[in-house]
């Protein structure tokens, strides 16, 4: 599925813009199988997740460099090619690719000018094949299936992140502003890691809110709502703004909140002139981003999460109604995660 075009931002600011995925934003294509260079697999794409980074990608908050692209970054397959100096030992290896698609190295790769992100400053995997550089294909455990493993290498991997940055120790009170597909595997990961922690979820409907109680969650509530006790972090996972004051109403003294998201949207941003450093910044309150993501980081939470038993909720769609899947990401509740099945 390529992207071609972007959406007119300026245009469509306001009601009309959240009109704009009805117009199918991506184009399903016959591409030339792409070959391996030094260093690089192919990868027979069999299932890829979708991300609310597509959104961004689509709408401009993080355009791609160069059309048409084709999006993806939570990649699983078997490589079915090597390049000059990869081992044969990777052939008919089960892999995943994230966002990273290739960087500097090291532990700050993710902040680096070299950072390159898959789907969108190259192909992704909203397709039969896609290529990446060697040191970015991760074993995938045999536990998961391509559905369910796929979440795992953005937003399973992510919130591991965001929640490392989050710093509680077990005990603390943590919140998870917005509930979608990063934030419901943060909760499985928490009951695993942090078991004494009570997590505390901001969800805007009932129905996310029950969702995330069955999953474990000690209590749910919507945005503004407070919670039992004041947490000493939130994770914020949405691309709104008035989460963001939310959160750092509800934070203990010296409560940090960690932004998970590569871009906020604008269409709530005048809610920042309500910004009160009493009520919001005082009492030693801190803001931390999250900003793309390490090697390290997926090969670190996979395992981790095999251990854990988590199990992502997947809805599958097959990969020609991609664009389906992204108008439904963007309107509709969301439960879980949502993953295109390219190939068997």
């Amino acid at each position: 599925m390529l992207l071609e075009t972007l959406g007119d931002i300026p245009a469509l600011e306001g009601a009309a813009r959240s009109h704009w995925l009805s117009d199918r934003p991506l184009r399903l294509a016959q591409l030339p199988r792409p070959e391996c260079g030094a260093g690089e697999l192919r990868i027979r794409v069999e299932a890829c997740g979708i991300c609310h980074t597509e959104l961004d990608e689509i709408e401009g908050r993080t355009p791609p460099p160069t059309l048409p692209v084709v999006p993806g970054h939570e990649v699983v397959g078997s490589v079915d090619a090597i390049g000059a100096g990869v081992a044969q030992s990777r052939l008919g290896q089960r892999v995943g690719v994230g966002w990273i698609h290739h960087s500097c190295g090291g532990p700050q790769e993710n902040l680096d000018p070299a950072f390159r992100a898959t789907g969108r400053d190259v192909n992704g995997g909203y397709a039969e094949w896609m290529v990446v550089p060697e040191a970015y294909a991760f074993p995938i455990p045999a536990a998961y299936s391509a559905e369910e493993a796929a979440p795992l290498l953005c937003a399973g991997a992510i919130g591991y992140r965001a929640l490392r940055l989050a710093g509680i120790e077990d005990g603390q009170a943590i919140g998870l502003m917005g509930f979608g597909g990063s934030a419901h595997l943060v909760l499985a990961l928490l009951r695993h890691v942090r078991p004494a922690s009570p997590v505390y979820v901001f969800a805007r409907d009932a129905e996310t809110r029950a969702f995330a109680c069955s999953l474990g969650a000690h209590w749910a509530g919507s945005t503004e709502q407070t919670p039992p006790t004041a947490p000493a972090a939130i994770i914020d996972t949405t691309p709104a703004w008035l989460p963001v004051l939310a959160s750092l109403a509800h934070l203990a003294p010296g409560g940090r909140l960690v932004i998970n998201a590569i871009r906020k949207e604008h269409n709530d941003h005048q809610v920042l002139q309500q910004l009160s450093y009493h009520d919001h910044l005082w009492m030693e309150k801190e803001i931390k981003s999250v900003a793309n993501i390490t090697g390290a980081d997926i090969a670190e939470f996979l395992p981790l999460a095999a251990a854990a038993g988590i199990r992502p909720t997947v809805r599958v769609y097959p990969l020609e109604q991609a664009n389906a899947a992204l108008w439904s990401l963007k309107h509709e509740r969301v439960i879980g995660a949502k993953v295109l099945k390219v190939s068997a």
